[in-house]
């Protein structure tokens, strides 16, 4: 018999937006918050940084949004900017309400700092591990909620909908199929809400500081339930990833710029002022480019970010944790530069949502990295991701509560059929399908592209996804393959976005137009139409065919 749940809301994703969810919502709900592995494994507990928002006198939430815009390089939605940065110091206060030992000045005062793009010092933080203290006491408030129920150790397969189970009316979302890692079975999710909180896509890439869950479940799932994706080519690269053999992807602070680090040669002379008046406190587009520049002009791999000028006690008593890690690889910061290399850190596009973070179906939330809100434009400005996350589920918890006296419980619906399926003999085919998959994303969709590899990339692409299809058709499934289908779907979403824009804009850098366009448009795609739709989709509608006992 298959396992079967049923909630009011159904949140996929255990990161900053999906815990702020869960516990925006009324204690009279039942909740269900999905994790892939543990609660804390998410791009929220690695981010270094801090969160945006305007606290000091000198600052100014005009100020702010016009950061953000320029940033953003014409292609932000300043409503939506505007929304962000206006309910950025409730945002905070809530965070300090929940407990979160952000750090404090001589004053016992928020300490802020500063990093690029913005105008003034108005990033909050934790030292240098601001992710690890919110996610560690989101978790613990959320651990403290009964009505909170927390399914670790689970993959989202696929969203169920109305649509997809031919009832009439409507289409709108009703749960979601569910792989539990420990078990091997697929759960059947039944909610009234259902709200992706998946994260980004950045493991499409060979180099990525992201964890190893960043493989874009959610943005897959909803457009293959039928949901409308934008700017899928503006992938953010972030500038500064300890270049160690031995290091996994370990992010070094765009903090410590802002503090006074120094971009550097191997001979010790600074470049960015070459590339920009900003110098390393440019918007990470411009660092970024510059890095991939000048490591292919000299034939180096990697530059250094030096700080090491800085007082030793300044340095541990900013950077304590980057000062740690990069000792335990022979690096001391205090005396000597780091070596950096830039590595794909953020998906500036996703599902598109409303302000109140709904998507295309009905009841159906996108939140955080995984949606598509117009904050970022053409280039995510440094720590507005994680205002993003609290701002926007807030707004969806709001939404969900404005809407719950006229949603019905979700019908029962057929369970996984996985009879017609059998046990993988060779998943050494998974294995080197995605790094076939992250190998050429990054030489040919990296930070500089050009139309010929693009239309290489997409022919590649179309190529894996038959041979994972077909895969999928017919072995049982398991979480390196759920995750293999959904990254090379979102691959897809990138290419065909960065095929439609013929410029250069922000993240997006062509070869062949290297000028921007006069014209200012997102990339949007629409899924196919639902005959089509349904054609595609027909390997899930064999497993969904049995009845629930």
């Amino acid at each position: 018999m298959t396992s079967s749940f049923e909630h009011d809301v159904l949140i996929i994703g255990s990161g900053a937006a999906g815990l702020t969810l869960a516990l925006q919502l009324d204690a009279t709900l039942r909740i269900a918050v999905l994790s892939k592995a543990e609660l804390t494994e998410a791009s929220t507990y690695y981010a270094q940084g801090g969160v945006a928002a305007v606290l000091d006198a000198t600052d100014s939430t005009d100020s702010h949004v016009q950061d953000t815009l320029i940033a953003g390089a014409g292609l932000c939605h300043e409503d939506s900017v505007k929304l962000t940065v206006e309910n950025g110091p409730e945002a905070i206060r809530w965070l300090v309400d929940q407990g979160v030992g952000f750090t404090l000045d001589e004053t016992e005062h928020l300490h802020l700092t500063r990093e690029g793009g913005h105008s003034h010092r108005r990033i909050i933080h934790a030292d240098d591990a601001t992710g690890r203290a919110i996610s560690t006491t989101l978790v613990e408030r959320v651990r403290e909620c009964a009505h909170i129920d927390l399914m670790e150790n689970r993959v989202a397969v696929e969203l169920i909908t109305t649509q997809k189970q031919g009832l009439d009316g409507e289409n709108r979302v009703i749960g979601a199929y569910v792989l539990n890692k420990d078990t091997g079975e697929v759960e059947v999710c039944r909610a009234r809400f259902v709200a992706l909180a998946t994260g980004g896509a950045s493991k499409a890439y060979q180099y990525t500081s992201n964890p190893d869950i960043a493989t874009g479940d959610g943005i897959a799932m909803a457009w293959r339930a039928g949901c409308r994706v934008a700017n899928m080519e503006f992938n953010q690269f972030h500038p500064t990833c300890l270049y160690h053999p031995q290091a996994k992807s370990y992010l070094i602070t765009e903090a410590m710029r802002g503090e006074g680090a120094l971009l550097k040669l191997p001979d010790g002379t600074r470049f960015m002022p070459r590339f920009d008046e900003r110098a390393e406190l440019a918007p990470r587009d411009i660092v970024a480019r510059a890095i991939d520049f000048e490591m292919k002009r000299l034939g180096i791999r990697f530059v250094y970010l030096d700080i090491s000028h800085k007082p030793a006690d300044f340095i541990t008593g900013h950077f304590p944790n980057i000062y740690r890690k990069c000792l335990e690889y022979g690096i001391d910061i205090t005396k000597e530069p780091i070596p950096v290399v830039p590595a794909a850190h953020f998906t500036c596009g996703g599902v598109m949502v409303n302000h109140h973070s709904e998507t295309d179906i009905a009841n159906l939330y996108a939140i955080g990295e995984t949606s598509f809100t117009g904050l970022h434009g053409a280039n995510r400005m440094a720590s507005n991701s994680l205002l993003e996350c609290f701002v926007f589920a807030m707004a969806a918890a709001r939404d969900i509560r404005s809407k719950l006296a006229h949603t019905a419980a979700p019908p029962s619906v057929p369970a996984w059929d996985a009879t017609q399926v059998r046990d993988p003999d060779e998943d050494v085919v998974i294995l080197h399908n995605w790094d076939e998959l992250r190998r050429f994303m990054w030489d040919f969709v990296g930070i500089v592209r050009t139309t010929k590899r693009l239309e290489r990339a997409l022919h590649r692409v179309l190529l894996l996804q038959a041979e994972i299809e077909e895969y999928y058709s017919h072995y049982r499934v398991s979480s390196n393959l759920i995750e293999l289908r959904n990254l090379v779907m979102v691959a897809e979403l990138i290419i065909r976005c960065a095929l439609m824009r013929k410029e250069s804009r922000g993240l997006h850098y062509t070869l062949d137009y290297p000028q921007l366009s006069a014209v200012l448009a997102d990339s949007i795609l629409s899924p196919e139409e639902p005959s089509r739709r349904r054609q595609r989709n027909d390997t899930e509608n064999r497993r969904q065919s049995s009845a629930l006992s």
